[in-house]
């Protein structure tokens, strides 16, 4: 999956941490389907993931491109 090519590209630090899954989401339902953004973090974006699950079941993909221990990259399609 290294090849492929993300519509845009997030770095989780850099957005307020009160609207960071918010800004997310956002970004996330102006995909279109077959399109992926990419997720940076500085921890295990794991609790999005499960909130993805909750809220978008179906909707999507996920895929660590990087785990840690500094760094995480995600990439996450739109089904």
């Amino acid at each position: 999956m290294n090849d492929i090519e993300f519509t845009t590209k997030l770095h989780a630090p850099d957005i307020e941490p009160r609207i960071r899954h918010p800004r997310i989401f956002e970004v996330f339902d102006r995909l279109n389907p077959g399109e992926y953004m990419h997720l940076s973090n500085d921890h295990d974006p794991k609790p999005l993931q499960y909130q993805f699950m909750m809220e978008r079941e179906s909707t999507f993909s996920w895929e660590y491109l990087e785990e840690g221990p500094e760094r995480w990259r995600v990439a996450i399609g739109k089904k």
